[in-house]
């Protein structure tokens, strides 16, 4: 199963996810240039335990570099699908998130996640001698925190059956309790020693619950009701999931797509999938310009099929969505 999107909509544009994934990617790059493979980088910018537990290590090592380390190792990647499986994670559950915290405060939760999932690993495994890297542990703080804000949410999975893209909306408190108990199977089971950090996966699953908790506590400020005036978002989802239903007997099927008003009056181009029975194919809908809320688009023959092989139309009610 491959998660494509999620289908909670956020309002702004994710300027500190953008960023991060930015970062990782030049640290990536950096990687790529001295090699993937290079263990003196790891060991003097990745979280080794030892470095602080056994003497003979940690005097290789300033002050400077112990502490360091504790924020760096969220950066390095161990290969090009660590990399991009972390990020692509990040990219889907990280927009929500930082639109619940805001910008300012997404970066110190993404950052303090990273820290405590750290952490967790280091007390599972205080005398390893292992660096450990990877932006895993904070992304699963996103992970947490997306499962405690937006457990309805649907998650848009592509599953491949052979040549033939299908694609099914999972429930998010599904997707992500199901990844959240592998986790803890393998740190409890033969996945201990497969040189995953999985106890740093739970750390920061956990850490992200409880941050969410505290910032409901946490007096809100105007910062962020400002910095929305700039990050609003312009468009929706290039792809959407299009749930339709039918009106009494008639093969004719009725459905809703989201678009912006700045998309209402420039027109737009939308990929959908369209979800009734078992049949989920992909098709392309042009929303013209100058749509207002409520106006109805003909997709001709996409109906139910009915006696006689006549199929009706569908029919995709334009819903307008604020933008600043």
């Amino acid at each position: 199963m491959i998660p494509i999107r999620d289908t909670q909509p956020s309002n702004c544009f994710p300027v500190v996810t953008y960023i991060l994934i930015g970062i990782n990617l030049l640290v990536f790059m950096l990687q790529m240039k001295i090699g993937l493979g290079n263990e003196v980088f790891f060991y003097s910018y990745g979280l080794v335990p030892a470095k602080y537990t056994v003497h003979e290590v940690s005097r290789h090592f300033s002050l400077g570099n112990q502490l360091f380390s504790i924020f760096s190792y969220m950066f390095l990647h161990g290969g090009f699908l660590h990399f991009i499986g972390n990020m692509w994670i990040l990219y889907i559950f990280g927009d929500n998130v930082e639109d619940y915290f805001g910008s300012l405060r997404f970066l110190g939760f993404y950052l303090l996640c990273g820290i405590l999932s750290g952490l967790s690993h280091f007390l599972l495994n205080p005398m390893s001698m292992a660096p450990t890297i990877g932006a895993s542990g904070a992304i699963a703080g996103v992970m947490g925190a997306y499962l405690l804000l937006y457990p309805k949410s649907k998650i848009l999975t592509l599953i491949p059956i052979i040549i033939i893209p299908w694609f099914v909306e999972i429930p998010a408190f599904i997707f992500l309790g199901v990844w959240f108990l592998i986790q803890f199977i393998n740190v409890a089971g033969s996945g201990a020693g497969s040189g995953i950090a999985w106890g740093a996966h739970i750390g920061g699953f956990i850490a992200g619950l409880l941050l969410v908790k505290l910032n409901n506590k946490l007096p809100q400020s105007g910062t962020q009701l400002k910095m929305n005036r700039f990050t609003a978002k312009k468009h929706t989802p290039k792809l959407q999931m299009i749930v339709t239903k039918p009106i009494s007997d008639s093969p004719d099927l009725f459905g809703t797509i989201d678009i912006t008003s700045i998309e209402a009056i420039a027109g737009t181009n939308k990929m959908v999938t369209i979800a009734w029975g078992f049949y989920k194919p992909l098709y392309r809908v042009k929303i013209p310009s100058g749509v207002r809320q409520g106006t109805r688009l003909k997709l001709k023959g996409m109906g139910k099929s009915i006696s006689g092989g006549v199929k009706g139309d569908m029919y995709l009610q334009v819903n307008v969505k604020n933008a600043f």
